[in-house]
């Protein structure tokens, strides 16, 4: 099998850049090796619930993703802010009224972000997308590269690009052997983004906490949840909260023992009613192999300094790009930085007459 572009990677950025060169007439194929598009974009369904696991807001002053919510026909809305907000101390006492909404004025969309990742995958055609196809190794050639994947099967590409974090590909994916040690310490030292986090979700029949003239929102010292907000649709239920989950990686493996500190901390700050959910989700993106490495296990302080290292450029002669959220200058780590690496990267292979 042949194809001009191998896109290694069905998140947004992967799916993105494929329906840039759908839209420009070019040949290309996308592999994914989950068994479902959207990468770290997760969205859980619960009755006429949507639920994002993985990111879920995006801000004003992200011209990208604006857009691309216009031209798909989608809907935002602002997240849920109003009402007081709750702090927990370290000994458990809950103060009412202390702190500020951190993401209030931010936007989350109608059906989730899946919302958007199904919009963005019906643009490509069937027979260019394949799930559950993982890229173990990928080898230079002379007009080209091959690609081999987990199942034995492989892929000669003019080009490939690899539109999962750089840390990923460098623990998956074997190289050759041509690949400078600058270049694969380069992938290694690019943190993942939201790769280390956890977050928990509680669905409820009924907003009690807004009725109470709470917010949803709430800090606490104690856990194990350290930061929850208001999770629920923009109309009708049913409704949520979810939390950031703030143990460390190697503390939280056991996803049962997590369940009942969980609850009873929604208790403490929300009431009796927060300790009866109709469901209660769980995702720890840090144990997940496609979107984590032991190097993403260490908590990630501040916002990490993204863009395109002069050490992954050019690579293969110019035949192997990196293009995920990481890589994205402006907006790097970003629902906005996925667009944003999408599109420079088409620019790049657009541009390339070969």
């Amino acid at each position: 099998m042949e194809t001009d572009t191998l896109i290694v990677g069905g998140g947004l950025a992967g799916l993105s850049l494929a329906s840039l060169l759908q839209a420009a007439g070019r040949d290309y194929q996308l592999v994914e090796a989950r068994t479902r598009l959207g990468g770290r974009i997760k969205t859980e369904l619960f009755e006429n619930g949507y639920f994002d696991m993985g990111p879920a807001w995006f801000w004003p002053g992200q011209p990208r993703i604006a857009a691309l919510v216009s031209e798909l026909g989608l809907s935002r809305f602002d997240q849920h802010a109003a009402g007081d907000l709750m702090f927990e101390d370290p000994t458990g006492e809950v103060q009412r009224g202390r702190g500020y909404a951190s993401m209030q004025g931010s936007y989350r969309l109608v059906g989730g972000l899946q919302a958007m990742v199904n919009a963005v995958a019906g643009q490509i055609p069937e027979n260019r997308l394949a799930t559950g196809t993982e890229v173990t190794r990928l080898e230079r050639k002379q007009d080209g590269i091959a690609a081999t994947f987990a199942d034995g099967r492989d892929i000669d590409a003019k080009k490939v690009v690899l539109a999962l974090p750089p840390r990923i590909a460098g623990k998956t994916i074997s190289f050759g052997g041509d690949l400078s040690e600058s270049t694969l310490h380069a992938m290694s030292q690019i943190p993942t983004w939201m790769a280390g986090q956890a977050k928990a979700l509680a669905v409820y029949d009924t907003a009690f906490w807004r009725d109470d003239g709470l917010s949803g929102d709430a800090m606490s010292r104690r856990g194990p949840m350290v930061e929850i907000h208001d999770a629920s649709p923009a109309n009708g239920g049913p409704y949520a909260l979810f939390g950031f989950i703030g143990l460390p990686a190697h503390a939280r493996q056991d996803q049962k023992m997590l369940k009942s500190p969980i609850i009873s901390q929604l208790g403490r700050l929300f009431g009796p009613a927060a300790t009866k959910p109709r469901a209660l989700y769980l995702k720890d993106w840090a144990h997940d192999r496609f979107s984590a490495t032991e190097l993403d296990q260490a908590p990630v302080y501040a916002h990490p300094q993204y863009g395109l290292p002069p050490a992954l450029s050019g690579l293969w002669d110019n035949r192997l790009h990196f293009g995920s959220t990481e890589i994205a200058n402006g907006f790097g780590g970003y629902l906005e930085g996925a667009l944003e690496a999408a599109e420079l990267t088409a620019q790049t292979l657009l541009n390339d007459t070969r």
